[in-house]
């Protein structure tokens, strides 16, 4: 991640997800599982809404379980 990004709240990063195709699949405590299938593989994606806004280091963890890239996520919220 070369550039900056700004921290994302929790619903941002849900209207992410939904925009990139994922869907809730359950919930572990403050933790939501997000699942997709992105290029014929299965992603889950974790979510813990009180560590909002999330920080560089978690927000890199999610990008990385979601299978696509951080610009990716920043132009769903262009949108």
């Amino acid at each position: 991640m070369g550039r900056k990004y700004p921290p994302l709240t929790c619903k941002e990063v849900k209207r992410i997800l939904k925009a990139l195709g994922f869907e809730f699949h359950r919930q572990k405590g403050s933790h939501e599982h997000w699942k997709a299938v992105v290029d014929g593989r299965l992603r889950l994606v974790t979510v813990d809404c009180p560590k909002e806004p999330f920080v560089p280091p978690l927000l890199n963890s999610m990008v990385r379980q979601s299978g696509y890239s951080i610009e990716d996520w920043y132009r769903q919220l262009n949108r």
